[in-house]
């Protein structure tokens, strides 16, 4: 019976932040739209362009490559966030960790080669 109040309580805790994680945006949003002045113009409505008055489309076509290569520094910036506390506590984790991150790096090096392979990488 200890148990099911332990596992009640880590639940609770748990829905509360969800609560709050919810609750608060909104909040502040309700709040903020109760005190802003709300005074809409033309002058207001125009796109701002460094003073400038805007003079043809806002949209610009970018090169996929530019997209494919933000998310290859993403997908490496993030394998770095995994192997620093890894070398941090290498020591007390042994060799199973070794192990898991050489698994993990070997995953990450045939995503590489992948990219490579399909010529994601070549920018001309």
């Amino acid at each position: 019976m200890e148990s099911l109040n332990v596992y009640l309580n880590n639940y609770t805790i748990v829905f509360v932040f969800l609560l709050l994680g919810i609750l608060l945006p909104i909040v502040a949003l309700t709040i903020g739209r109760i005190l802003r002045p709300h005074a809409p113009s033309d002058a207001k409505q125009t796109t701002y362009e460094s003073g400038i008055d805007p003079y043809h489309d806002s949209r610009v076509q970018f090169n996929v490559r530019y997209y494919i290569f933000a998310l290859l520094f993403v997908i490496f910036d993030v394998e770095t966030v995994f192997l620093y506390p890894w070398a941090v506590a290498y020591e007390k984790l042994g060799v199973f960790a070794l192990i898991e991150m050489f698994i993990f790096v070997f995953m990450l090096v045939i995503g590489l080669l992948y990219a490579w392979k399909k010529k994601v990488l070549k920018w001309t």
